[in-house]
């Protein structure tokens, strides 16, 4: 005969498994979501970025009827914020990339240590482009943008180490199974 303790055990254990699996998939919908959210961000900057930085000759000459600074130095504003604009986009491309591997479940692969040491390049070209301006005109707000790129870059190269390392263990421990 059963021990009324024994079945009560049974019950409890299958009502922590229960929660145990509600949790797993709160957290499942939770990851889903703020990977759709990031997708769609990144497709917003990806597919806006293009257009903004293709119009920056015609944003710049419509601005500097407003700031003569920009009209002084239209033609080297124009180019800065057009090299700065191609690379802010390749950043959010290789993120893209970066992405879709996150979405598979696969995010330590070479390709992704490839797309962190470009971001890292990227920035600091963005963050040496930006510098550029300190002789033209001194403000905040390039003094911020290039802190903000020289950080994201060493973030980049750091992370790309990093990942670099995990791919490494990622293929002995898959050799070694």
């Amino acid at each position: 005969m059963p021990c009324p303790a024994s079945g009560h055990k049974r019950e409890k254990d299958g009502r922590k498994m229960e929660k145990k699996e509600n949790i797993e998939n709160s957290e499942k919908t939770v990851k889903r979501r703020y990977l759709l959210i990031s997708k769609c961000l990144l497709n917003v900057m990806f597919f806006c970025g293009i257009p903004v930085t293709i119009t920056i000759p015609f944003t710049l000459k419509w601005y500097s009827q407003i700031n003569e600074y920009y009209d002084k130095y239209y033609w080297i504003q124009t180019a800065l914020f057009f090299i700065c604009g191609i690379f802010a986009c390749l950043i959010v491309y290789e993120l893209r990339k970066m992405i879709r591997s996150v979405e598979e479940e696969n995010s330590f692969i070479k390709e992704n240590v490839v797309s962190l040491r470009r971001m890292g390049g990227y920035s600091f070209i963005i963050a040496a482009v930006t510098s550029v301006r300190f002789f033209l005109y001194v403000t905040p707000g390039v003094f911020v943008v290039v802190l903000v790129f020289v950080i994201a870059g060493l973030f980049s190269k750091i992370l790309g180490s990093v990942f670099a390392q995990a791919v490494d263990y990622k293929e002995d421990n898959d050799l070694t199974i």
